[in-house]
């Protein structure tokens, strides 16, 4: 192939006419409405899930055409730009150039650009129209780009491009019906853009094309366009599923580099630069500003003025996360309530029908209270992405993790990180799936592996038990009760930075993250796609983790209950004698010198199943009778254990065994829960055993300094 030829991109004008009903991938930069759009077209018929082998969620709708035939949509993850620096922009980047096994290539692709920014919007639809594929450009967020002074001549864009081109506004539903009438169509012309290859990479485009062409098989098109994707990137990111190069465009590629790199020529910098002129010489066509509309600032500049100040952004930013806080401690109190009233009246029904014996206790105690496990941290779940989704919709998520940033930084991750580990306050288990919004995979799986640290509630019981036990008198001062609650949360926030800033230095060392954030204009929230997006990440959570923590309880059920003694004996004999007691006395030795002894030991090993099973745990023990008053029930389990004593007379729950059982709650990781969710956003259970095994480790260490020197000290 001549050097010559590969100096001008444009695939042939011929109609594509695809032999079965077309499969559309809607593509589209992050904050450019994409969403919004495949939820108009597709309503609730979507499916949502995982691509096999990373977490990168895949989303796939079913629409229609204005004359009632279906059609399938792919919604791939948001990109600035087909050279990938996230595992979602490499799965987008991979479906698109026909690289996953999993996922085939779709015959036509809607790209969606935010017609405020078009001319950054249109590098991506540059690269896509190099495809050779059929597409269609949905120019969305039109009333917003005629607010800012924007007169985008549509009309002449479609001619110079040579595809259709749709203003839309996708938030209120204009446009749509084009959008369907364009997507309708049996054929649909290809692009007649072109551009110049640089000279200087000219050849090497030319060998790379005619590698992937011979070696790995790709259509004429694709070849060229991934020919010049692997000279921007060197495809640097990859992930599971996607199919690998040859070994011989390999060797074509890492030559060019190095021939390159001794010659200092910036390949990418160069090709960056081209697509850039032609970009900007087809937008000074199409664009144009009326001055006096644009003068002065926009009104997401002046609110920003306040929301990104460096002082009220604060206030700002700590009032919206307070709200969101409160609200997840006392509104999802309500319907955890309903959840247990409801659990116990079908536990009461169930109890009623089957007679005593195995099936009943497997039933009652296994099945249903592992399915209470699963469903009671719906509320917070939802509520929290309630919030998040609104603070998305709006703009202002953004500007949240660019105040953070800078505080973030210290410990070595950056600010996108904020919202994941303030949420694991509430309960780490949405904190980790929110860690998705994570572009470099170690600071995702960094954040991930210290989101457990962050107090949550479950820890909650177990604090105001053992901090009511933690004086001899029967009330504790309110100035002692405050502060050894601050302690315990303030402990958690410095071992999960502590250990962030550990993990960057070590086992996940990495160059400090930059954080590259457009802040998108400020919108109002479409409240059908919050509401959307709430039920579908509850639904995957139930997916996710529910047949895992289910399964565990059921382990832990019986675990607890076998083997059986005689009836004559009390539960508390019962649990000593069970598989949970045994392992209680195993690990005795080992926690021994942490000041707990086999009795604690079993509401440790019962604890993964959720903290909060320890309270439970030591009602068994001490055989406490519940009276379905939580505040008495508290009062007399916290008498049970001040009365609690060793076999030398010596009581059990002294104030440093207390305050050090404490401690070890805030810093060991005891919750099957987060353990399953783990596994699941990590794909194995390497990275969930690491994490069992030092948050384990470390609590074991740091409560074995606290009792030895409190113990020493005459504590």
């Amino acid at each position: 192939m001549s050097s010559k030829l590969p100096s001008h991109i444009a695939p042939a004008a011929t109609p594509g006419t695809p032999s079965r009903q077309p499969v559309y991938a809607l593509v589209g930069n992050p904050n450019c409405g994409k969403s919004t759009l495949f939820n108009a077209l597709t309503g609730l018929k979507q499916k949502v899930g995982n691509y096999p082998g990373v977490t990168v969620e895949r989303k796939v709708g079913t629409a229609y055409t204005q004359h009632g035939h279906p059609l399938t949509l792919i919604d791939l993850p948001g990109t600035y730009s087909l050279a990938a620096r996230s595992p979602d922009e490499a799965v987008t980047r991979d479906v698109l150039l026909g690289r996953r096994a999993d996922t085939a290539m779709p015959d036509r692709i809607v790209c969606i650009v935010d017609a405020t920014n078009l001319e950054r919007n249109l590098y991506l639809v540059h690269q896509i129209l190099d495809l050779g594929r059929p597409v269609i450009l949905v120019l969305n967020m039109m009333d917003l780009a005629r607010a800012a002074g924007l007169d985008i001549r549509v009309a002449r864009l479609e001619k110079e491009l040579g595809i259709p081109v749709i203003a839309c506004e996708a938030s209120k539903g204009t446009g749509i019906i084009d959008l369907k009438l364009a997507m309708s169509r049996p054929e649909l012309p290809l692009s007649r853009h072109a551009w110049t290859v640089p000279a200087a990479i000219a050849t090497a485009v030319s060998e790379l094309q005619a590698s992937l062409q011979d070696n790995d098989k790709k259509p004429p098109l694709i070849a060229r366009a991934e020919a010049l994707l692997l000279l921007t990137d060197q495809d640097s990111v990859r992930v599971a599923g996607s199919t690998p190069l040859s070994a011989r465009t390999e060797e074509i590629l890492r030559g060019w580099e190095k021939r390159w790199e001794t010659e200092g020529t910036d390949w990418a910098g160069v090709l960056v630069n081209a697509r850039y002129d032609a970009i900007g010489e087809l937008t000074a066509e199409v664009v144009h500003t009326a001055g006096d509309l644009a003068a002065g600032p926009s009104a997401s500049d002046r609110i920003d003025s306040v929301a990104t100040h460096p002082v009220w952004g604060w206030v700002v930013l700590g009032s919206i996360m307070a709200v969101m806080f409160l609200s997840i401690f006392t509104f999802a109190g309500v319907p955890m309530g309903w959840i247990e009233g409801l659990m116990a009246t079908v536990s009461g029904w169930v109890s009623a029908l089957l007679p005593e014996g195995e099936l009943h206790d497997l039933i009652i105690d296994g099945g249903l209270a592992g399915i209470e496990g699963v469903i009671i941290f719906l509320p917070q779940i939802l509520i929290l992405f309630l919030f998040i989704g609104l603070l998305e919709s709006t703009g202002y998520m953004a500007r949240a993790a660019f105040i953070m940033d800078r505080l973030m930084s210290k410990v070595g991750l950056n600010g996108r990180s904020f919202i994941p580990l303030l949420s694991s306050y509430a309960c780490a288990i949405p904190g980790i799936m929110a860690a998705r919004t994570i572009e470099q995979p170690k600071d995702r799986l960094v954040t991930i592996l210290v989101a457990p640290f962050m107090s949550c509630s479950a820890r909650l019981p177990v604090y105001l038990l053992l901090i009511a036990a933690i004086m001899p008198t029967d009330e504790v001062p309110i100035g002692t009760k405050v502060g050894l609650m601050l302690l315990m949360y303030a402990l958690g926030t410095f071992g999960a930075f502590g250990f962030a800033w550990l993990f960057k230095k070590t086992l996940l060392r990495g160059a400090p993250p930059l954080m590259i954030m457009e802040l998108p204009p400020y919108r109002l929230p479409r409240l059908r796609d919050v509401f959307m997006q709430m039920v579908e990440r509850g639904g995957l959570f139930i997916k996710r983790a529910g047949t895992v923590i289910f399964a565990l309880s059921v382990v832990l059920w019986f675990l607890a209950s076998y083997p059986k003694v005689p009836d004559d004996q009390n539960d508390t004999d019962a649990l000593a004698h069970s598989y949970a007691g045994r392992a209680g006395h195993v690990i005795e030795p080992a926690i021994a010198p942490l000041g707990f002894d086999w009795r604690i030991g079993i509401g440790l090993v019962q604890s993964l199943a959720a903290r909060e099973v320890f309270n439970s745990a030591m009602s068994v023990i001490f055989a406490v009778e519940e009276t379905g008053d939580e505040d008495a029930d508290t009062g007399h389990l916290r008498d049970a254990i001040r009365a609690a004593e060793r076999p030398d007379g010596t009581p059990l729950f002294t104030p440093l065994i207390c305050l050090n059982l404490m401690i070890f709650y805030v810093f060991s990781m005891q919750c099957i829960s987060t353990l399953a969710v783990v596994k699941r956003e990590t794909n194995g259970w390497k990275w969930p055993l690491f994490q069992l095994g030092y948050m384990t480790g470390f609590a074991w260490l740091v409560c074995l300094g606290v009792y030895q020197v409190g113990t020493a000290l005459g504590f």
